[in-house]
């Protein structure tokens, strides 16, 4: 059974930029993992206009920072996780949290589901964000 993969934005505030927010079969992944006040990678670096954000997955695989504790990462390490495709899959895995923090299991999911997620959320939510 696969993982089910949600990309939604915040809106920007007094500190940051838009920022993205991952739900994991319905539950707030960033929060769960570095704590309340905690925030994802900025939008548009994480899910450029151009589409070849760190977030797609391919062959290689790469590590990617997805959330930071409120005092910043600079500070207690960020949450991360090494994302990778193998064939129809997308895999999760070998995470670093923050210091004190748990570490995620290993998430897999469709690659179909997850492309057109991530697609979904380039083209529609984070720019209905309003930057005022």
């Amino acid at each position: 059974m696969f993982n089910r993969l949600e990309v939604s934005a915040l809106p920007p505030g007094p500190r940051w930029a838009a920022q993205l927010q991952f739900r994991i079969d319905g539950e707030e992944l960033v929060s769960q993992a570095v704590g309340e006040g905690g925030r994802g990678p900025f939008a548009e670096e994480a899910l450029p206009d151009d589409g070849h954000g760190p977030l797609w997955a391919t062959g290689e695989g790469r590590r990617v920072v997805l959330g930071e504790p409120e005092c910043t990462g600079g500070c207690c390490g960020y949450l991360s996780v090494f994302v990778q495709r193998h064939g129809g899959i997308v895999e999760w895995s070998d995470w670093q949290v923050p210091m004190g923090k748990s570490r995620p299991p290993a998430l897999y999911f469709d690659a179909d589901q997850y492309d057109a997620e991530l697609t979904r959320a380039v083209t529609d939510r984070w720019r209905q964000v309003h930057t005022e």
